[in-house]
């Protein structure tokens, strides 16, 4: 019977057969196959064929990871977001001082007297603020001024960059009339103008002076 193996073994080690498959046929130990078959030589044909299962197994094995870990990961985010539940006002209020905390401009000691400027790139973020100032603070649409700030290069997609940030802000196309272009030079690689770069947006508030100073108050109490 092992005779029998043994001669099966060979042969299909000479086909171009890997020892997992050879194994899956022949029913003995893997120590008594390495035995059998550490005389028998393969072509550069076999050798070869053995070479390219081992990658595509490899590719497989790559593969299967990836959908789990895609798979895995979209299960977390989903069950992280629902673990927020519904905003109270206080909640909201809190987030958007950590927000300007952040993000927001900070009154300087030799320069008293400035106002709110809020600066960022992320469109979610941008919209949370928005709501915070209008809904927590009660701050009228008419004092929110919307700056964008972009590279020069990217002046070809100004009405495409308009677009983008009236549809994030809520506010309409009209509103951005102040746009900045900041000089790019050409022999740095940016990694942050390709197609989804649109600048950054900044947003002022009109003679907010005092509620500068309101939010740096309530900074003060988050930190105490």
């Amino acid at each position: 019977m092992e005779a029998g193996f043994k001669e099966k073994a060979i042969t299909l080690r000479k086909q171009g057969f890997s020892y997992s498959e050879i194994l899956k046929q022949v029913n003995v130990a893997k120590s008594t196959l390495s035995l059998w078959l550490r005389d028998v030589g393969l072509s550069k044909k076999q050798t070869q064929k053995l070479s390219e299962k081992k990658r595509l197994s490899a590719l497989k094995g790559a593969l299967a990871r990836k959908t789990w870990r895609i798979e895995s990961s979209k299960q977390i985010i989903e069950k992280s977001e629902k673990e927020i539940g519904q905003l109270s006002a206080r909640e909201l209020w809190i987030i958007g001082i950590s927000l300007y905390w952040a993000e927001g401009s900070k009154e300087k000691e030799n320069k008293p007297g400035s106002g709110v400027q809020f600066t960022n790139s992320d469109p979610a973020m941008v919209k949370l603020f928005l709501r915070w100032l209008q809904e927590s603070c009660k701050i009228e649409r008419e004092r929110i001024y919307l700056e964008i700030y972009i590279h020069d290069t990217c002046k070809d997609k100004l009405p495409e960059v308009i677009q983008f940030w009236a549809k994030a802000s809520g506010f309409h196309e009209s509103t951005f009339k102040r746009i900045y272009f900041k000089k790019s030079k050409i022999k740095i690689h940016r990694q942050n103008i390709g197609i989804s770069y649109y600048g950054i947006l900044r947003i002022r508030i009109k003679g907010s002076s005092i509620f500068h100073r309101q939010i740096a108050g309530w900074v003060r109490g988050l930190i105490r």
